[in-house]
């Protein structure tokens, strides 16, 4: 059965915003905004954004959502892994919901993915008693499908497949899931500008120019990847990157949160 998820960094609230900027919305208003739009779910955010052990239990409660996972960057560039506290913290909030660590790289893109501190970090996880997924990212080192290949050969972590991310790598989320389907057991649906990317100097200008928009404007084949998708049991977490310029309103990003769900009951069913 899919569920369906949506996460504080489409209102624009992730680890490079959240008490950085002035339009950051608030928690609450982020919560409202998910659970008005018919999400079920959420993932966490930036650690402490939501609250954490009883303030999160208490909030996740109030707004009738659950948690679904949460993202946690690591420098996995070299053979030894130089801090795992990041994820040992999360872990401590995520145990009680068995939810899902959301294991990623933090880049730079200068080498290969250090494949035994994947190992080590989904080992430690494992040990809380929590099965990691690891996500594939634009600016990492785990970026184009070869990359992903490479990843998923070396080592027995499981993957969060991202529409967007992958179209915007160069890959095709379909192929994707002919090739790594026994592998996924976590969803990010994203839209994606191919003309911003082409227009952008680099990734990074590209991602904060908007490159994710609403689903069903942008270049990925969502009609044939919901297709591809039928048999998944899992979360599916729509995710529309959005880093808030000065002078821009919230409320906007709330209203294409709404448009993104009510694009997935009409155009794919769920």
């Amino acid at each position: 059965m899919i569920r369906i998820a949506n996460a504080p960094v489409s209102y624009g609230a992730f680890e490079q915003t959240v008490g950085v900027l002035p339009n950051v919305p608030e928690a609450e208003l982020v919560l409202d905004a998910i659970a008005a739009a018919g999400y079920e779910g959420t993932e966490l955010g930036p650690y402490g954004y939501f609250g954490t052990d009883r303030a999160l239990h208490a909030a996740l409660e109030r707004h009738g959502l659950e948690l679904a996972g949460a993202f946690v960057e690591l420098d996995f560039g070299g053979a030894e892994l130089a801090e795992l506290a990041p994820l040992e913290a999360t872990l401590d909030v995520l145990q009680p919901y068995g939810a899902l660590p959301i294991l990623s790289d933090t880049g730079p893109r200068d080498g290969p993915v250090d494949l035994d501190g994947v190992a080590r970090a989904a080992d430690l996880a494992r040990r809380r008693g929590l099965e990691p997924v690891f996500h594939h990212h634009m600016g990492t080192r785990v970026q184009t499908p070869a990359e992903i290949e490479r990843l998923l050969d070396g080592t027995d972590v499981a993957l969060l497949l991202d529409t967007g991310h992958l179209v915007a790598g160069g890959g095709d989320p379909v192929q994707a899931l002919h090739a790594w389907a026994e592998r996924v057991r976590h969803v990010h649906v994203k839209d994606v500008s191919q003309r911003i990317i082409r227009d952008a100097s680099d990734w990074d200008e590209a991602w904060r120019r908007g490159a994710f928009c609403e689903l069903g404007t942008g270049d990925v084949d969502l009609a044939a990847f919901f297709t591809a998708l039928d048999g998944y049991d899992g979360w599916l977490v729509v995710e529309q990157d959005w880093f808030p310029q000065h002078g821009e309103d919230p409320q906007e990003h709330v209203a294409a949160q709404r448009r993104n769900r009510a694009w997935l009951r009409k155009h794919a069913g769920i």
